[in-house]
């Protein structure tokens, strides 16, 4: 992984056996994705799932400048969130939890691990977005912390999104 803060922190172990991502991870990452998009949600536009779904090049992409992290449950993969820095701020990026590991601490352990390494790498704060429809995932955000900070309308695909922040 290179880019801005990309290796900041990597001396210090991530808490809730959240690892960092490897390029030996990457095909089971764009499984992970293709599990959880293929095919879309009901009322989820398909070019807005399509998108979520990198080929490994793809992914490869993904990761230039961005700290991936990765929980594991009985040797598979559970979930995956990248961390961005940019001008003294941390973007959470391509969140995802496999549909039989959630409700179990999976995409909270991720958001802990990203902030404490946000944190670690001197942020101010640590912002995501999601689709307006995906009222649990702002509601985890608003749990852990983090307030809403704005509405796109019709943003991504004609789907609302929301922006969440939290101040460190």
């Amino acid at each position: 992984m290179t880019g801005e803060g990309s290796d900041r922190g990597a001396s210090a172990r991530p808490p809730h056996g959240v690892e960092r991502v490897t390029t030996q991870d990457i095909p089971a990452i764009c499984a992970l994705y293709k599990r959880i998009w293929d095919p879309a949600p009901s009322g989820v536009p398909s070019e807005f799932a399509k998108a979520w779904i990198p080929t490994p090049l793809e992914f490869t992409s993904w990761m230039e400048g961005v700290t991936y992290f990765l929980v594991r449950r009985d040797g598979k993969l559970a979930g995956i969130v990248g961390a961005e820095l940019r001008r003294g701020s941390c973007r959470l990026v391509h969140l995802a939890v496999d549909p039989d590991h959630r409700r179990q601490g999976v995409a909270s352990a991720l958001i802990a691990t990203a902030v404490d390494w946000a944190k670690r790498s001197n942020a101010t704060s640590v912002w995501a977005d999601t689709l307006a429809r995906f009222t649990t995932a702002g509601a985890l955000f608003k749990r852990l912390g983090f307030c809403e900070a704005g509405l796109l309308h019709r943003h991504e695909w004609g789907e609302d999104v929301r922006y969440f922040e939290r101040t460190l």
